[in-house]
């Protein structure tokens, strides 16, 4: 099947299409289980390598900043070149980086794996994201939100929890995971090579390349409260990445990598099936619900890290986990409502990029903070974005209009 091939050109496109859903989707669990998978070995790296809190916070910072590039000037390139292609490069990038990060033994290797990680990642989270779109099956409604969205959470989680047992029970614990990933990525490929196209080519691709960033005209005035979804809750996952691991070995007195990638997956495995319980009211007033529960769920991890207490923690992680899910869900529907195939990729990267957004710049802020306050102290910062988004989202959030035009933000 060559490039310019549509759905509308495809023999028994249920089936086919059927097929290109399951594929993009394992593409998208594959492709961010390969970034999870790198959590539980922070503190590998530090303890046998010396790696910091600061050094480990570079390293996450780097990957959501190759992100935010990529997504800048990429992310609507599969628009003109076609889904599959792109989604193509995109795991063929995060192949680059297991296979860099196999021989970790200086911050520079850890830091350019996660280099190209992130750009890896950035083309999927437009192209892949978006070809889950293209192949959702109609009913039910909130499938190709929820998929879209929630897809990257799972990965997340199922990387760190699996990586977090092969370091801890497998052989080779530096290069086993990294190698799980190698194959799990080359399975994506093969799966999305016998995938049908979904976006016809056309001319366009190295204009689309320019910095650009728009929504539909329809959605536009919904950016302002999905911006303050995406950034509070992403800020906390990064912090979940980037601080975490020093605090399950300083607080919960344990080194163990099943652990840390345990504690981790429980912020990011229960969006997932937080999701879909907020398909069940209209967008706006599923942010409000999501953003008010994640506020309950971040002020209990804060009373947990000043008390010490770990089943507090656990079960505060695990409230924030999954009430983010509902929001984010909420607000990509929103910014999904009505969309042609040509608004998705632009859609995704303006989400992908506000995402990155809020895991880049407070955890940037807070590694630098690392050398003068304490982690109880940090986590207070995010508290207090978290206030400020839920009060925002609580005041301002509002529902998709019926119809519009393409505009740029």
């Amino acid at each position: 099947m060559n490039a310019s091939t549509t759905v509308a050109d495809i023999e028994g496109p249920a089936v086919r299409l059927r097929f290109a859903f399951a594929a993009a989707i394992i593409a998208l669990i594959a492709t961010f289980a390969t970034v999870g998978s790198t959590v539980p070995l922070f503190n590998v790296y530090r303890a046998q390598d010396g790696f910091t809190n600061a050094g480990i916070s570079v390293a996450v910072v780097v990957y959501s900043a190759a992100t935010l590039t990529t997504l800048l000037v990429l992310g609507r390139l599969s628009n003109h070149v076609g889904r599959r292609p792109i989604s193509i490069a995109s795991l063929s990038l995060l192949l680059l980086g297991c296979v860099l990060l196999l021989n970790v033994h200086d911050l520079g290797i850890l830091v350019t794996g996660r280099l190209l990680l992130g750009l890896g990642a950035g083309l999927a989270s437009s192209s892949v994201t978006s070809y889950i779109v293209d192949t959702a099956p109609a009913k039910p409604a909130w499938l190709a939100s929820v998929a879209s969205s929630q897809t990257v959470m799972l990965g997340l989680a199922v990387g760190a929890v699996a990586s977090g047992a092969l370091v801890q029970f497998g052989p080779w614990p530096r290069q086993l995971i990294y190698l799980v990933d190698v194959v799990a990525l080359l399975v994506s490929i093969v799966l999305i090579v016998l995938s049908p196209e979904t976006v016809s080519r056309k001319p366009g691709a190295r204009r689309s390349m320019m910095p650009s960033v728009r929504v539909p005209q329809r959605v536009r005035h919904l950016i302002p409260i999905t911006a303050a979804v995406l950034l509070s809750t992403w800020s906390v996952g990064a912090f979940y990445q980037a601080f975490v691991p020093a605090l399950v070995e300083n607080q919960l007195h344990t080194a163990s990598p099943l652990i840390l990638g345990l504690v981790f997956a429980a912020y990011m495995a229960p969006s997932a099936f937080g999701a879909p319980l907020g398909s069940r009211f209209a967008p706006a007033t599923a942010q409000r619900l999501g953003m008010a529960v994640f506020l309950i769920g971040i002020i209990g991890v804060i009373s947990a890290i000043a008390t010490g207490a770990l089943p507090l923690f656990i079960a505060s992680t695990v409230i924030a986990g999954a009430s983010q899910g509902i929001a984010i869900s909420a607000a990509t529907r929103g910014l999904l409502s009505g969309s042609t195939i040509d608004d998705r990729a632009p859609t995704f990267s303006v989400i992908y990029l506000i995402s990155y957004s809020g895991a880049t710049v407070p955890a940037l802020i807070a590694g630098q903070l690392t050398s003068v306050l304490s982690l109880s102290q940090i986590v207070l910062g995010y508290g207090a974005f978290a206030l400020i988004a839920t009060v925002w989202t609580l005041l301002g959030a509002r529902n998709p209009h019926p119809a519009g035009s393409f505009e740029a933000l």
